[in-house]
């Protein structure tokens, strides 16, 4: 299993789109059910910082969510100059949960 939590800050007039961006990429996943992917994006309290927490069955599935066309449509837009603070990418290893995961 794969836990990767990502969290950055955009400029406040890229708010919106990035939800639109994010939307988009639960959209085809939701298309794709794929159940090794759990993928889930926060909006912090500050209204532009962005939290991402996705949980990815093995690095094929995480492959698989990086190749997706939103995916890349959301990668592009955010580095494109959007970007307050850089993404921080955290790898987290899973101590105890009262679900099962894969």
């Amino acid at each position: 299993m794969k836990i990767v939590r990502v969290q950055y800050t955009v400029k406040q007039d890229f708010v919106a789109k990035n939800l639109q961006n994010i939307a988009a990429i639960v959209a085809e996943l939701k298309q794709l059910n794929n159940p090794g992917i759990k993928y889930g994006a926060w909006l912090l309290p500050d209204g532009k910082t962005f939290m991402h927490f996705d949980q990815l069955e093995s690095e094929e599935a995480h492959g698989m969510l990086t190749s997706l066309e939103s995916f890349k449509k959301f990668d592009a837009d955010l580095w494109s100059g959007q970007l307050e603070t850089e993404p921080v990418l955290e790898l987290l290893t899973l101590a105890s949960s009262t679900e099962k995961y894969f």
